[in-house]
């Protein structure tokens, strides 16, 4: 097991109380599992920033009758075959369809997939969620 450490953390009272209600919100038992987690995420973001193997994944939204558009997110999926992990598609109703694409590899190359990916036409929405691949955590 991990030994812990325990520090002190001084706060101006406003933030500290903003804090305590958010953590009460999202269900958090302690204050040291909150912090642990905003470290945890700065860690990850950093992850991004410096260009390391990362993991995450893209979810789009769109409209599969929109002309040539599944040929285009298809030929970007095969360009970038090498980052891709896994892709799950859902027909949302009659028109739209949701696509999530399992992404693990250089930060960049996930960037250029995603902007790809948000840039054609007939695309609804798009989000990068961004993820660690756990080994600096």
């Amino acid at each position: 097991m991990t030994k812990l450490i325990r520090f002190g953390v001084s706060m101006e009272k406003g933030l500290l109380s903003k804090f305590d209600r958010l953590l009460k919100a999202e269900g958090y038992a302690s204050r040291s599992e909150a912090i642990r987690d905003l470290v945890r995420k700065t860690i990850v973001e950093e992850e991004w920033v410096t260009g390391e193997t990362v993991s995450g994944s893209i979810m789009l939204v769109y409209n599969h009758h929109h002309r040539e558009l599944l040929e285009k997110i298809m030929d970007i999926q095969h360009d970038f075959h090498e980052v891709i992990i896994s892709t799950q598609h859902v027909h949302m109703d009659h028109d739209n369809c949701l696509e999530i694409i399992v992404v693990k590899g250089m930060a960049e190359v996930i960037k250029k997939v995603y902007n790809h990916l948000t840039a054609l036409k007939g695309v609804k929405y798009t989000s990068l969620s961004r993820a660690t691949t756990g080994k600096k955590i």
